[in-house]
């Protein structure tokens, strides 16, 4: 049976807070609902039936008060590089849970950091609670129990159809990031024309790039592996806007050019239909080698991405106010293990036997 004790969820206006709280309530969860826009928050507790908190992240003392009573926060708000540092700083005073849904790799490192801290005051940091980086992290994991002495993995997805305007708000934050790596357990700077390649996510081949994926930083923790690069399928029209960036880089930091680009995400539509969730599948591919040139590769299909996010999201939540979990930073895949991600409904793992021969 799931928990219902009170629980905060921060965000609770923005696209995938919406997911989240119906399907929390959906399992016989209360959570209290919070954000700074008082129309959306308050529509969707009046339909929920549930309890509402109005409040911005700039009034550290008001963020205290609303975590009174609260056995954990799961923040929804993006991108999480405005707002996790305000409401971690306000769960380690609080001595409540922090949770959140964030794919940010300076996010997640951050909260990594504060690790010390959040033993200290019994506290447990759990970014990354979503499609990035529940399944990837998992199956990085997997694969690294499949084959202990792995040196190199890389991971990568597949999944088509629209993103939130969340999602492309944070993505319009990153454009300037270019590409990392990690490489002997440090996130290295690459470009991006060194790390793309043909993968089969299970559907036959797709040609994929590399990413500033979450998981190079998570599943750095989670399995210990030192060499890391992160795919994302990319149909064409897409790697042909990042050659472009890439001939003009400050064109996406141009005050014109990001007013021009916040007005088209802003006027798009929130996020994919429910028809369109229910209809799309997402792909995750891992392959790991040692040094030797064994090799394994394991896959998983899960539901669309949205759909997977507040599906895990709400089964972290659930694990976390069981006391289920240690306090400290923590990833998925480390406090769960790399099973956790098969507990939830639509997702298939499959294995390809392990090689003995380099690729």
């Amino acid at each position: 049976m799931p928990m219902t004790g009170p629980w905060l969820l921060y965000g609770a206006n923005g696209y995938t807070g919406q997911l989240v709280a119906r399907l929390a309530a959906a399992r016989g969860h209360r959570p209290v609902l919070a954000g700074r826009r008082a129309d959306a928050v308050c529509a969707l507790a009046d339909g929920l039936g549930l309890e509402r908190r109005l409040f911005s992240l700039d009034q550290p003392a008001r963020i205290e008060e609303a975590l009174a009573g609260m056995g954990l926060v799961l923040n929804c708000a993006g991108p999480f590089s405005w707002t996790a540092r305000a409401v971690v700083d306000a769960c380690l005073r609080t001595r409540t849970h922090y949770l959140d849904v964030t794919g940010e790799i300076a996010v997640i490192e951050a909260i990594a950091a504060r690790d010390a801290e959040a033993r200290e005051a019994g506290v447990l940091l759990l970014p990354a609670c979503g499609f990035d980086v529940v399944p990837t992290d998992c199956l990085a994991l997997h694969l690294k129990e499949r084959l202990p002495g792995a040196r190199r993995l890389a991971l990568g997805f597949e999944s088509h159809g629209r993103v939130s305007r969340g999602t492309a708000t944070t993505a319009l934050e990153r454009l300037h990031q270019g590409v990392l790596v990690r490489r002997d357990g440090v996130l290295t700077p690459v470009r991006p024309e060194q790390r793309s390649r043909t993968i089969d996510f299970g559907r036959g081949p797709r040609r994929a790039i590399a990413i500033p994926w979450g998981d190079l930083s998570t599943a750095w923790r989670s399995t210990g592996i030192p060499d890391i690069v992160v795919y994302m399928a990319a149909p064409l029209r897409l790697r042909l806007f990042l050659r472009a960036i890439r001939l003009a880089p400050s064109l996406p930091s141009s005050p014109l050019a990001r007013r021009l680009l916040v007005r088209a995400i802003r006027s798009g539509p929130a996020g994919p239909t429910g028809e369109e969730r229910r209809r799309r599948r997402a792909f995750v591919w891992g392959e790991v080698e040692d040094a030797e040139g064994r090799r394994a590769v394991s896959r998983l299909e899960t539901p669309e991405s949205y759909s997977l996010t507040a599906q895990a999201a709400v089964a972290l939540v659930e694990r976390a106010l069981a006391g289920e979990t240690p306090t400290g930073f923590q990833t998925p895949a480390r406090a769960f293990g790399s099973g956790f991600v098969l507990g939830l409904e639509g997702v298939v793992r499959r294995d390809e036997e392990t090689v003995g021969t380099p690729r």
